[in-house]
């Protein structure tokens, strides 16, 4: 008993609930949002995919964030430890290895997509719009294996850094940093883009919603987003809630991590949809449909076309980059964490080892369209297997396993106590209670089934 109160005591912890609220944020604030969120919205009618993201993201999302927040926080551990907290047996260390075992896959090929923003706002700084804006430069860039290589670790040493130097004086003092400024840049380049001739049809196709756009694939992309922007069933919701002090309010804060994470969701589309209207003339209906490229290659030519593009164009992908360093920090953070809890290790030793980690297995996906092309996995290259391994399967199978936790062993009782303990408030209780219960497990099934069938062939989303 000493020996837990000790280590307790040990443990680190946010300074109050505005150090847990900006690095929460900055979890879900990142490429999910900037990259991700536009280009399925503008494949999925726009409007109505906002609507229905929103509608998830307040029942959902909510109830999940709430779950792994509260699960954190009464058991003071990260995934694993939280998990065996309620009983050692396989299935309990199965949920708990899952949860913690997720942002591990993730941060490697994350900090590769990271390294390409790098490599963008390099070439802005250096030498204009021009190379960006051809059709040959990403390709080429990701085909190199060495400057691939070389932006990648940039990358991750900026992450690991930031993880060295511990929860409150590296986490939560970048969040403040970065956290801010980001929210500017979304708001100036924003107002800069839905101003532009031309514009206001992207603003419409963005933020009304037109039905006749609506189809289930629109649901189901809807959800997985909602999970990857979110940063649900990765294991950092439950290491940051260890992290939180009890008298921060947890509904608070999920409220304005929803609302944070959505208002940039909805700007990043808002920088990125009405450009294409503005600049792209006739063929904004086929730029809308460039799915993964359109930061990458269609926003590119799209600067070069602006007056101030170059300037438009280092604005961007500072934005984006802040955007992935502080989701990055937090996958890192997870799997650091779990580190130093299961295995005892201090955070420099975790920190030093989860680097070496993320170097090399994330070495396969920077390498993935140059030098090892030709090694595919069921015909997909690493980055994108390790993509739809994380976010396709282990996800979904992760939030179900704590929707059983919660609702079978301890009880959405427990949780209200955690989450009303010093007299804070659960206002949505009964939609928390309907959703944990009966909604969240179904849809988790519905994610992990569809995903896995669309790898199949037997349906396309």
């Amino acid at each position: 008993m000493e020996e837990k109160k000790l280590s307790e005591k040990k443990r680190s912890n946010f300074s109050g609930k505005l150090g847990f609220v900006l690095a929460a944020a900055g979890a879900s604030v990142g490429l999910g949002n900037i990259w991700r969120f536009p280009y399925l919205a503008a494949e999925y009618g726009g409007g109505i995919f906002l609507l229905v993201y929103i509608i998830l993201a307040l029942t959902f999302g909510y109830t999940m964030i709430i779950s792994e927040t509260a699960i954190g926080r009464m058991t003071k551990k990260s995934p694993v430890g939280a998990f065996k907290h309620f009983g050692n047996s396989a299935g309990f260390k199965f949920g708990g290895w899952i949860n913690a075992i997720i942002p591990i896959l993730i941060v490697p090929y994350y900090a590769v997509i990271g390294g390409w923003v790098i490599r963008y706002l390099y070439e802005y700084l250096v030498s204009g719009t021009k190379n960006q804006a051809t059709d040959e430069f990403f390709t080429s860039f990701i085909t190199d294996g060495a400057s691939s290589e070389i932006c990648f670790i940039v990358f991750v040493l900026a992450t690991v850094i930031v993880i060295y130097m511990g929860v409150q004086n590296g986490i939560e003092r970048v969040s403040k940093i970065m956290m801010p400024i980001l929210v500017v840049l979304a708001f100036v380049i924003t107002i800069y883009s839905i101003t532009r001739p031309g514009a206001i049809e992207g603003v419409k196709y963005m933020l009304i919603p037109n039905f006749k756009k609506f189809s289930w694939m629109t649901v189901v992309s809807a959800m997985g987003q909602m999970f990857y922007s979110l940063s649900i069933a990765m294991g950092i919701l439950i290491t940051f809630g260890s992290y939180m002090k009890k008298d921060s309010s947890i509904e608070e804060s999920t409220e304005q991590v929803e609302i944070f994470d959505t208002g940039i969701a909805i700007m990043a589309g808002l920088m990125i949809i009405p450009a294409v209207f503005a600049f792209s003339g006739s063929e904004a209906g086929q730029n809308l449909n460039a799915g993964p490229s359109l930061m990458f290659i269609t926003m590119p030519k799209i600067f070069d076309s602006m007056g101030i593009g170059r300037i438009i164009g280092i604005l961007f992908f500072l934005l984006v980059l802040f955007a992935a360093i502080t989701s990055s920090i937090a996958l890192a953070e997870s799997a650091v964490c779990t580190l130093e809890d299961e295995l005892k290790w201090d955070r420099k030793k975790a920190t030093v080892l989860a680097g070496i980690f993320i170097i090399a297995i994330g070495s396969l996906s920077a390498l993935g369209y140059g030098p090892l092309a030709n090694v595919t996995i069921f015909n997909m290259q690493f980055l994108d297997f390790f993509d739809f391994i994380t976010n396709s399967v282990m996800m979904p199978i992760a939030a179900m396993a704590i929707c059983i936790l919660v609702t079978r062993v301890i009880t959405v009782e427990e949780i209200t106590k955690e989450v009303t303990v010093d007299g804070h408030k659960f206002s949505r209780r009964f939609v928390y209670y309907f959703m944990i219960k009966y909604l969240c497990p179904f849809f988790v099934a519905i994610i992990l089934i569809s995903s896995v069938a669309n790898v199949l062939g037997f349906i396309s989303m």
